[in-house]
C-alpha cells in the first residue's frame, strides 16, 4: 500500500514538472514579447505625435491594430494637455518680453477620438504634452495558470500595460 501512495505521487511530481512547469514557461514567455510589442508601438504612436504636430487617425487605428496583433484586449486611454498661452499680466520669473503664464488644459480619450472622427487628424503646437497608456483587459494564459496554480494575480489586475508620453516639438498643420 505504501508503495503504490508513493508511485502515484511520484508520477504526479513528474507530470507536473513534464507538462506544467515548461508551460508556464512559454506562457510568461509570449507575455513577455506582449509586453515588448506594446510598449515599442506605445512609444512610436507618441513620439509620431511629437515629431508631426499631429495625431491622426491612421496613426491611432495602427496603433490598436499593432497592439491588438498580440492577441490580447486592451484598454487604451490617450491625454493630450494643450498648451494655452495666457496674455494676461507680466510675470517676475521670465524674461521682460514674456507676458502671461502658460496653463495646460486636457482633452481625454473621448474627446480625443471625437475630434480624430470629425477631421481624421488632431493638430498640435509646440509645448503640448501627448500621453498614452495601455493595459490588457484580457486574463493571458499566463495569468490562467498563475490563477489556478498559485491564486497570485486577480480579476482586477493586469500583466501587460505601457505608457508614454512626451512633449509636441513641431507645430501640426492641421491636415
Amino acid at each position: 500500500m505504501g508503495d503504490t501512495l508513493t508511485i502515484v505521487v511520484v508520477i504526479g511530481l513528474v507530470a507536473i514538472l513534464m507538462f506544467v512547469f515548461p508551460l508556464m514557461t512559454m506562457a510568461d514567455r509570449t507575455d513577455d514579447i506582449s509586453q515588448l510589442t506594446v510598449e515599442t508601438a506605445t512609444t512610436e504612436v507618441v513620439d509620431n505625435a511629437r515629431t508631426a504636430g499631429k495625431l491622426t487617425m491612421d496613426q491611432y487605428s495602427k496603433y490598436v491594430e499593432t497592439i491588438s496583433s498580440t492577441g490580447n484586449a486592451y484598454d487604451v486611454e490617450m491625454e493630450v494637455k494643450v498648451l494655452d498661452e495666457n496674455p494676461g499680466k507680466k510675470t517676475s520669473q521670465a524674461k521682460a518680453t514674456k507676458i502671461g503664464e502658460n496653463e495646460y488644459y486636457a482633452m481625454y480619450t473621448s474627446q480625443i477620438l471625437d475630434r480624430l472622427e470629425e477631421n481624421g487628424t488632431l493638430p498640435l503646437k509646440e509645448g503640448d504634452i501627448v500621453v498614452f497608456r495601455a493595459r490588457n483587459k484580457s486574463t493571458t494564459p499566463a495569468q490562467q495558470l498563475k490563477n489556478f496554480l498559485y491564486s497570485v494575480t486577480g480579476n482586477g489586475t493586469y500583466t501587460i500595460a505601457a505608457e508614454h508620453a512626451g512633449i509636441v516639438t513641431a507645430n501640426g498643420t492641421g491636415k
